[in-house]
C-alpha cells in the first residue's frame, strides 16, 4: 500500500503541490508496477515507499526546474515503465505528454495504466533516433526528457532534435563526473542547446541527482541524430 503522506511529503519538497485525485492515482499507479513487474521486469525498485522516493518524487523534481507553461508539449524518451513522463502528466494533467520507447512490452504496460488512471498520453513506439528525423516528432516539444538513460552526449543526440526551438532538454541524472558533464554539452552545442541552468539536489532519503537544463536556441542540423550504432561508436564530443 502507498503511503500518500510520504508522496504529498516528498512531492512538497519540489514544490509540488498533489491533490486527492493525483494521490489516488499515484497509489493505482504503484500498485499496478508492483503487479505488472512480476511478469514483466519494468523495475528493479518494488519496496512501496522507494516506489513513492526514488520514481514519484525522483519524477516530479523536474517540475521545480521548469517552467511548463499550461498546455506545453513534452516529451519523455525512453521512458520505460512511465518515468518520468507519466507521473509529470498526473501531476500536472494540462501538459501534452508523449511517452516513448522502443519496447512494446513496456508501452502495454503504460497503456494498460493509462486506461486505470483515465488519463491520455500520447504513447508511441518508435526508436528515438527515428523519431528525430520523423516531421510527426522532430521539433515538435517545448520540453523534451529522459531519466536514467544512456551518457550525456549520446542522450543529446536522441533528445535535442524532437525540442522545439526555444524549447529545452531536460536530462534527469544521478550526480554528473565533469568529464561526462563537458562532452554533453559540447554535444548539445553541435545539436543547436546551450547549457543554460544546472541543479544538483537530493531526494528524500539522501540521494543525490542532476538536472540539466538546455535550451534550444537553433535549429538541429539535418544530419542528426545518426543511427543508433554510430551514435554509440562515435558519440559526439
Amino acid at each position: 500500500m502507498m503511503n500518500k503522506d510520504l508522496l504529498k511529503s516528498s512531492a512538497g519538497a519540489f514544490g509540488v503541490a498533489l491533490d486527492e485525485t493525483a494521490l489516488q492515482r499515484f497509489a493505482v499507479y504503484a500498485d499496478f508496477l508492483r503487479e505488472y513487474n512480476e511478469k514483466v521486469n519494468l523495475t528493479a525498485i518494488t519496496e512501496p515507499d522507494e516506489i513513492v522516493v526514488k520514481h514519484f518524487a525522483d519524477s516530479l523534481a523536474l517540475l521545480k526546474y521548469v517552467d511548463l507553461p499550461n498546455g506545453a508539449a513534452v516529451c519523455d524518451v525512453g521512458t520505460g515503465a512511465g518515468f518520468p513522463g507519466m507521473a509529470i502528466l498526473i501531476a500536472r494533467p494540462d501538459l501534452k505528454v508523449t511517452l516513448m520507447d522502443s519496447v512494446n512490452k513496456k508501452l502495454e504496460f503504460l497503456r494498460q495504466l493509462a486506461a486505470k488512471l483515465e488519463v491520455s498520453p500520447e504513447i508511441v513506439h518508435i526508436r528515438a533516433e527515428d523519431a528525430g528525423h520523423d516531421p510527426r516528432f522532430r521539433e515538435q516539444f517545448d520540453c523534451v526528457t529522459a531519466r536514467a538513460v544512456s551518457q550525456l552526449n549520446k542522450l543529446s543526440e536522441y533528445c535535442v532534435p524532437l525540442v522545439k526551438q526555444n524549447g529545452v532538454f531536460v536530462p534527469l541524472k544521478a550526480p554528473l563526473a565533469e568529464e561526462e558533464a563537458a562532452a554533453g554539452k559540447s554535444a548539445a552545442g553541435k545539436l543547436g542547446c546551450r547549457l543554460k541552468e544546472r541543479f544538483s539536489y537530493e531526494l528524500p532519503g539522501g540521494d543525490g541527482r542532476e538536472v540539466l537544463i538546455f535550451e534550444k536556441k537553433s535549429h538541429t542540423p539535418t544530419l542528426y541524430p545518426r543511427k543508433s550504432a554510430v551514435i554509440s561508436k562515435s558519440p559526439l564530443k
